[in-house]
């Protein structure tokens, strides 16, 4: 029998199971979820707004459809939160800024009305860094925390979604991910999270970054958790003109656990290039990951792709003028309610000459192409997701030298090649330093998420890190 507090520790899959077969309802879990955030909230920082009644409404009609026998499947009755750029009928939506302080959409964005036609209940909006642009400080409700650490950031820009998951403040979440913002939250926070092919999930209803590298995806406690709540956001969508019609698969029942045969390519550029100050707690822990994976019959092999390197300066330039293009009449009329970061960042869009972006554009392709063109030696692709785990929360980020900035584009290299590619890429944690989540990525072939979930299922079925909790 699982006690009340003890519900919330459960993962998303195994509370699905619980829930359908009577052992657990819908509303029980809910009431121990909010239970937690009334407790330890306070000191993550993850929920810009709780709906508590609504979840609980939601929770009840859960538990009377499933005793009635109509099941809609396994995300039904599970309590989950979402980054606060989603659009949300009746609900605030801030973007974490002070510009949409007062935003309340009319409509749900369409991975809400999915999640709620699964049945799942909403607790309520996460944190986030302002506009998905910049550092945890810049959120208008000030910084979400990492559980593991509350003095280090849980990763931007999804920031409330990797606090409250880790927190066990939700059994699963969604972020968004342009440059790295479900990766880097997942990865700092020991979680899997997983970016999914361009296109895979629809965009309509989510205030946008950049157009042509936005996601929607899942920021769960493991691999089954991710497939399960992709299973249910992903699909075609006529309002995104940019949804893919690709058949959605069945993500939960391909993981198998059999990676026999797998042809795994590892990366050495993000593990031999001095730029990208690959720490040795992270490289060696990758390199055992690679080896796990071995045990387990994949054929690994060194792959190079010398230019990837280059692909966080490429991304964070054309995701920053694309930001920036998107509502220019902000930053002139209302400059003075962004956080001091994020004026920064667009006004320095905002100057970049177009030359540049064009040639950060040309650079896109070219690491596209290496990229895919991998995939016709390999089936998917590992390496580190960041150069070392998560760094301390800054109170005033202030960049004093040109090596310093250059430190921070290069770092979202790790991130960048799957955003420029469209490829899907998750993370799982691989170990631990100094009492901090380290993590690998495994990317595949854009609509290949099956093969990205089992290899990545498989890793984490044989190890143990994704059982670890946070001190909190």
């Amino acid at each position: 029998m699982v006690g009340t507090s003890d519900m919330v520790f459960l993962s998303a899959t195994e509370l699905s199971a619980r829930m359908k077969a009577g052992e657990l309802s819908p509303l029980e879990v809910t009431e121990a979820y909010l239970e937690r955030i009334a407790a330890v909230d306070s000191k993550v920082n993850s929920y810009v707004t709780l709906c508590a009644d609504e979840a609980l409404e939601a929770a009840r009609q859960a538990g009377s459809e499933i005793a009635a026998g109509r099941y809609r499947g396994p995300m039904h009755g599970v309590p989950i939160a979402i980054k606060d750029q989603i659009h949300t009928e009746g609900i605030l939506t801030t973007d974490g800024s002070r510009v949409r302080a007062g935003f309340i959409p009319q409509e749900d964005a369409t991975v809400v009305t999915r999640l709620k036609d699964a049945g799942a209940v909403l607790l309520g909006k996460l944190n986030m860094s302002e506009f998905a642009l910049g550092e945890p400080v810049s959120s208008l409700t000030g910084p979400a925390r990492n559980p593991w650490d509350l003095e280090r950031t849980p990763g931007g820009s999804s920031t409330g979604s990797g606090a409250a998951t880790a927190a066990f403040l939700c059994a699963t979440s969604l972020g968004e991910d342009t440059g790295g913002s479900i990766r880097n939250p997942a990865a700092n926070c020991g979680l899997a999270g997983l970016r999914p092919s361009w296109g895979r999930v629809s965009r309509y209803g989510v205030d946008g970054a950049c157009w042509s590298i936005d996601t929607v995806g899942p920021i769960s406690r493991t691999v089954s958790d991710c497939a399960m709540t992709l299973g249910a956001i992903a699909g075609h969508d006529p309002r995104d003109p940019y949804s893919s019609p690709a058949p959605v698969q069945d993500y939960l029942g391909g993981l198998t656990g059999d990676v026999k045969g797998l042809r795994v390519g590892l990366v050495r550029e993000f593990l031999d290039t001095p730029d990208l100050g690959v720490g040795q707690a992270t490289r060696d822990a990758v390199l055992s990951a690679a080896e796990v994976l071995r045990g387990q019959g994949a054929d690994v092999m060194d792959v190079s792709l010398p230019m990837v390197v280059f692909s966080g300066p490429v991304t964070r330039t054309i995701s920053h003028v694309e930001r920036v293009s998107i509502h220019p009449d902000w930053l002139r009329e209302r400059g003075e309610e962004h956080h001091y970061v994020t004026r920064v960042g667009f006004t320095t869009a905002n100057l970049l000459p177009g030359h540049v972006y064009l040639k950060a554009l040309r650079l896109r392709e070219m690491i596209r192409r290496e990229v895919l063109g991998a995939f016709d030696r390999v089936d998917v692709l590992v390496h580190p997701i960041a150069s070392a785990p998560a760094g301390r929360l800054v109170e005033h980020p202030t960049v004093a030298s040109k090596e310093q900035a250059y430190a921070a584009l290069v770092e979202g290299s790790f991130r960048g090649p799957y955003s420029l590619s469209g490829a899907p890429a998750i993370c799982v944690p691989c170990g631990f330093e100094d009492g901090l989540p380290l993590s690998l990525q495994i990317a595949g072939r854009p609509f290949d998420e099956p093969t990205v979930l089992r290899a990545a299922h498989a890793y984490e079925q044989a190890t143990e890190w994704h059982r670890r909790r946070p001190p909190i």
